[in-house]
């Protein structure tokens, strides 16, 4: 009995990191793409804030969605460990690169979005997974 709830913890653990990488991979792509599209058109520098909340998000909740999609309950906490993960590897690498651990109102924005649709995303996991 133990190990069959080792082998479920440790699955679960697998499927939270799988879901925390999308996430990343997701991003990136997006970031990628508005980069390029501020590069190549006349957009303005003035959107790149609540375009990166809203890519954080999407990648937030594809991500847990898709973590969450092989387990069977617990889709809310799956979730927010999937999009506190990413959120806490996000605030890591900006902090290096700014030189500073500071949270501004942006930094906590993207933490209650993230958690909030990391809590989502798992919900609609788990369910779409069943």
């Amino acid at each position: 009995m133990n190990n069959i709830k080792r082998t479920d913890k440790n699955s679960n653990v697998c499927l939270i990191i799988k879901g925390f990488i999308i996430s990343l991979i997701v991003s990136i792509i997006c970031i990628f793409i508005y980069a390029y599209i501020l590069v190549k058109t006349s957009v303005q520098e003035n959107t790149i804030k609540p375009v990166i909340i809203t890519i954080t998000a999407i990648s937030v909740l594809i991500g847990s969605s898709i973590g969450c999609l092989k387990m069977k309950k617990n889709g809310i906490i799956n979730g927010i460990c999937v999009s506190g993960l990413y959120i806490l590897s996000l605030y890591i690498l900006s902090s290096i690169a700014f030189c500073g651990f500071g949270l501004n109102m942006n930094s906590i924005i993207i933490i209650i979005v993230g958690m909030i649709l990391g809590a989502v995303g798992g919900i609609i996991g788990v369910n779409i997974g069943k």
